[in-house]
């Protein structure tokens, strides 16, 4: 009865591994075409020249720090991948049997807008995070939340800081107050839910001033 129970292991534990390897293969295959197609100097450079794109230096301290607590508050210390997070949402998603739960750092953030939709399979995830491996060996902090804070969306068919910051409080987004920085900060979440909604909106922002006084 043993003999048989850990042949049983075994044979899982080969299916389990074939598997990985096999997911890992295609997702490389699907990393390697993306950066063919578009190197990333040149998704970088598309990013750089876009109409009103605003360089860190001109953007709210407040803006930046609540960015970074709420979406990824480990992101100066990975070199892309938040292990930690990344584990608990393997996890997450084992339990659940899905993948609702992305856990995925700004870099990778980065890495889909510029390369992929917004599918939830396990072959972009891992190709966003070979992405996000060649980001981070190429590119500073500040030049990744720089280019972050240039592509995401905010809602109301705002993309970038600069038209979020006009369009929502008409002001440049150096000069966003603390409320206005935390608000800017919390719509990238679900865009089209907290752009509609203001009572949720002013949930979210609240969230996001507790992981700042978090983190």
């Amino acid at each position: 009865m043993k003999k048989l129970l850990f042949k049983f292991i075994f044979l899982i534990f080969i299916f389990l591994l074939i598997a990985f390897i096999l997911v890992l293969g295609l997702s490389y295959i699907k990393y390697r075409t993306a950066i063919k197609e578009l190197s990333l100097d040149d998704a970088i450079n598309n990013i750089k020249q876009k109409e009103n794109y605003t360089k860190f230096e001109d953007i709210s301290k407040d803006y930046v720090d609540a960015v970074v607590a709420v979406e990824d508050h480990r992101f100066y210390e990975h070199k892309g991948v938040d292990l930690v997070s990344l584990l608990h949402s393997i996890y997450v998603n084992f339990r659940s049997k899905s993948f609702d739960y992305g856990a995925s750092t700004i870099t990778q953030q980065l890495a889909r807008n510029m390369y992929f939709t917004q599918e939830k399979t396990p072959f972009r995830k891992i190709a966003e995070i070979f992405i996000a491996n060649d980001i981070e060996k190429n590119n500073s902090k500040e030049n990744i939340l720089e280019l972050y804070f240039n592509i995401i969306y905010f809602g109301n068919g705002y993309y970038g800081i600069y038209d979020a910051s006009y369009g929502y409080f008409n002001k440049s987004p150096k000069d966003l107050t603390f409320y206005e920085a935390t608000y800017l900060a919390g719509l990238p979440n679900a865009p089209s839910v907290y752009s509609q909604d203001e009572d949720l909106a002013e949930q979210r922002r609240l969230q996001v001033v507790s992981a700042m006084e978090n983190y």
